[in-house]
């Protein structure tokens, strides 16, 4: 997510620094942005020469005190609540008093990831759809301290990138994941109760409901682990059993069955990565 949001961040012509706590993890992130701002240009949906100057405006970083100068921090490490606390809690002592945070959380609080953390007035949430680049639906929320201006700086700023923004309260999963992180659930105790196979469930979804990808697809590219890290945020604060993590999903993760990024997941992938 991460990766994909700076990759919205330069091709809107800011400045973009890249922080990641592995150097791998940015060489990974910017061959993969060099081949799709190429791919864009192909497209046509960037104009000829617009992809080398979009890959010149990211600098990759792991000093977390490059951002000190930054006029807005978004954060994209993974569902865990400390973690999101301790990083702005860091990034507050370095960054200059006016810099805007926004956390691209899923299903966690804006108001508690902002809670102590010396600047909770001006932290938002600012929550992109996977894959950001391609998907230009922002979920926008207030924590209970996020000051108007903060947030309507915010707002305008994703408006100006070229993305879609919606208002949400500071609720479990917003919009979307309110939605989708039980019925992923649901889909996955289906064919843990043999309803269908996951090829059979997806083509349903898609045929049916006009989908463009199924629910297994889905899944499989946000990564099964990160599928339970959301059912761990999530079920906590809402005790909806939809939301709790199912048996044959925290199977598939302990047997490393992950989705794309592993190769294995409801479908397997090896082959097409040349494994």
């Amino acid at each position: 997510m991460g990766a994909g949001i700076a990759r919205v961040i330069a091709r809107a012509g800011c400045e973009t620094i890249c922080h990641d706590v592995a150097p791998e993890g940015l060489a990974r992130a910017r061959a993969v942005t060099a081949k799709f701002f190429a791919s864009s240009v192909k497209r046509g949906r960037m104009a000829e020469g617009e992809d080398a100057a979009a890959l010149a405006r990211m600098t990759d970083t792991t000093d977390l005190a490059a951002l000190a100068e930054a006029d807005l921090v978004i954060e994209a490490v993974f569902e865990d609540l400390a973690a999101k606390q301790e990083l702005f809690g860091r990034l507050n002592t370095l960054c200059k008093p006016e810099t805007l945070f926004a956390s691209n959380t899923s299903t966690l609080s804006i108001t508690e990831i902002a809670s102590g953390c010396g600047r909770e007035d001006r932290v938002v949430g600012m929550h992109f759809c996977l894959p950001a680049e391609l998907m230009k639906l922002v979920e926008m929320s207030r924590g209970m301290n996020t000051a108007t201006a903060a947030f309507d700086a915010a707002w305008a700023w994703v408006k100006g990138a070229g993305q879609v923004p919606v208002e949400t309260q500071d609720r479990p999963g917003f919009i979307l994941n309110a939605v989708l992180v039980p019925f992923n659930n649901d889909v996955i105790r289906a064919i843990e109760a043999g309803v269908a196979e996951p090829a059979d469930i997806d083509l349903a979804v898609k045929a049916g409901l006009g989908y463009r990808m199924g629910p297994c697809e889905l899944i499989d590219l946000i990564g099964l682990d990160t599928q339970v890290r959301l059912c761990e945020a999530f079920y906590p604060v809402t005790l909806n059993p939809r939301a709790a993590a199912p048996p044959l999903l925290r199977r598939m993760v302990a047997a490393g069955h992950l989705g794309r990024k592993a190769g294995r997941g409801f479908y397997d992938y090896r082959e097409e990565a040349g494994a």
